[in-house]
């Protein structure tokens, strides 16, 4: 009787210890999952990062280009210069002549 009962004791203690071997595997798994989301999560934001530091290095290349524009813009000597160049405009007495292209 004393080994019968032992037996079940056995038993008992064995489901026991695969049932709590089961239960530290599932919160392990758990773990994992949630570090790797976090992982993940990171790496996604590095990529957006690295995306919007290249468009402000574009948006600063663009507004350089936009500021030099503008202060050649105020030079009234360049948008005479420019003027002439792009409309074909005139002083006075002059005539503008278009010329064939060299195509």
């Amino acid at each position: 009787m004393a080994n019968s009962s032992a037996k079940k004791k056995k038993r008992k203690n064995s489901i026991v210890s695969k049932l709590i071997s089961i239960a530290f595997i599932i919160a392990a798994i758990a773990i994992f999952s949630g570090v790797l989301q976090k992982i993940y999560h990171m790496f996604t934001l590095q990529q957006q990062a690295k995306e919007v530091e290249a468009q402000l290095e574009a948006l600063r290349d663009e507004n350089a280009s936009l500021i030099s524009t503008k202060e050649k813009l105020e030079d009234p000597e360049y948008i005479q210069t420019y003027a002439r160049g792009e409309y074909m405009f005139s002083k006075g007495d002059e005539k503008v002549f278009y010329l064939p292209s060299g195509d």
